[in-house]
């Protein structure tokens, strides 16, 4: 899916990173969501390789990276702990200071990666997200049912992990895909096999269970001792029209408390914009990135 791309897989801050890179120019940083793997950026990645060089990862516990132990607070699931990742994987590539694109899980990983690492972020495109904090703050009965396994995949292990292991193809499906709202069609059938011989692995579904708990707490706790630091590099947001930001949040409002220089709109597709709009996420990437 990646044709001129070379694979590695590079240490990074407690952890072993899985990605690709590729092209030529500007570093850019590309980092995926749940639960899926650097394989969502397949239709993006060779049209941004035209201008830049494309660093696409698997996030710990994700795809082919390793996953850490889980630990009682679960610190080394949080987005500080992912993001600490990043920048050691992309000092090892030799890039000090990058743009990223990031969607869902990828694009808080990007936001705490930028407030904690403020130098080495240039610019930053995020896809359908709001901030954690405030889409907990602000959750309503619709948002619940619409983002249901936040607070399923929160729950004490093993709950969560033993019933998503019973039919991981199955529990994947229906997450990413379930009717009237998705279809499977929105993936490439390489990428769908990408993602579910990903999730097969007890491991993969454990590690992404504490990812989620980490949402849930110690990356709040994260946001809430920031005090109301704002991101300060330029950033994008994009959400889709026909998803669940749309439908329960006020998407620019929510970004414009948490950075101080933002522009964004909708595009007119589901969640897995990089998967259904490619050409939409590449043009507008391409666009902001290199302003």
């Amino acid at each position: 899916m990646f044709e001129g791309f070379e694979t590695f897989d590079l240490p990074g801050d407690g952890a072993t990173i899985h990605g690709v890179t590729g092209g030529s120019g500007p570093p850019l940083l590309l980092l995926h969501g749940n639960p899926q793997t650097h394989a969502m950026w397949h239709k993006v990645a060779p049209a941004l390789a035209e201008h830049f060089t494309i660093v696409a990862c698997d996030l710990r516990g994700y795809g082919k990276s390793s996953k850490p132990p889980s630990v009682a607070d679960h610190a080394n699931y949080s987005k500080r702990a992912m993001a600490a990742d990043m920048v050691k994987v992309m000092e090892a590539l030799g890039h000090t200071r990058f743009q990223i694109g990031a969607h869902d899980r990828g694009a808080r990983v990007a936001h705490r990666l930028g407030l904690d690492w403020p130098d080495r972020v240039e610019r930053m495109a995020l896809l359908d997200i709001a901030p954690t904090r405030e889409m907990y703050a602000h959750a309503t009965d619709g948002f619940a049912r619409d983002y249901w396994h936040w607070y399923f995949m929160i729950q004490p292990a093993p709950l969560p992990e033993q019933m998503m292991a019973a039919d991981p193809d199955g529990f994947w499906i229906w997450k990413c895909a379930r009717p009237p709202k998705r279809s499977l069609d929105v993936f490439a059938p390489k990428a769908l096999e990408a993602y579910l011989e990903a999730f097969r692995d007890p491991e993969t579904i454990r590690a992404s269970c504490e990812d989620y708990r980490a949402a849930a707490s110690i990356d709040i706790r994260h946001d809430d001792e920031d005090l109301g630091r704002k991101l300060d590099c330029p950033l994008l947001v994009l959400w889709a029209e026909n998803g669940a930001i749309e439908r329960h949040f006020d998407c620019m409002a929510l970004w414009q408390e948490r950075a101080s220089d933002v522009r964004g709109h909708t595009l007119p597709g589901g969640h897995y914009l990089a998967e259904e709009l490619p050409n939409d996420v590449a043009d507008e990437f391409l666009a902001f990135f290199q302003t």
